[in-house]
């Protein structure tokens, strides 16, 4: 009779560090929402304006970013370019493709709505340089394995 093979469970170490992520990512998308809701935006339309203001992007790139469908990436979209803060315009590279752009009015929302993250902000600001460039290259390893 074959012997099952042992699945290894986390130390406790690695289930509390896993939780503390869980919870500053949920702390973060809190800050989030309550930043996106001073501009009467949705959390979605906030991440998807910060996207943009950093460059255009074709709708499938911005639905892999935003991890959701294109179909939801069109109607954030519209929505975001009825107010004036996104445009879409012919792709440089390919005129068949469109991207979606922030407007000057976007991207003045967009700095506001990072400005406006205090969690992001305050507890890092405890941290010494050295402290955060080591939080970042830790982070960066974790989300390259």
């Amino acid at each position: 009779m074959a012997t099952p093979p042992k699945t290894h469970r986390p130390d406790a170490l690695t289930m509390e560090v896993v939780e503390l992520i869980g919870d500053v990512v949920a702390r973060f998308y809190a800050d989030y929402e309550e930043a996106a809701g001073e501009h009467a935006l949705t959390g979605p339309q906030a991440r998807l304006l910060s996207l943009l203001s950093v460059e255009p992007l074709p709708m499938r790139k911005l639905a892999q970013k935003l991890k959701c469908e294109p179909s939801n990436v069109t109607g954030i979209v519209d929505r975001l370019e009825s107010r004036g803060l996104v445009e879409r315009r012919p792709d440089p590279d390919d005129r068949r493709v469109k991207v979606a752009a922030a407007t000057e009015d976007g991207v003045r929302v967009a700095r506001d709505l990072r400005e406006g993250l205090h969690f992001a902000r305050e507890p890092l600001a405890g941290l010494s340089a050295d402290e955060r460039r080591s939080l970042r290259d830790l982070l960066r390893r974790m989300l390259a394995g």
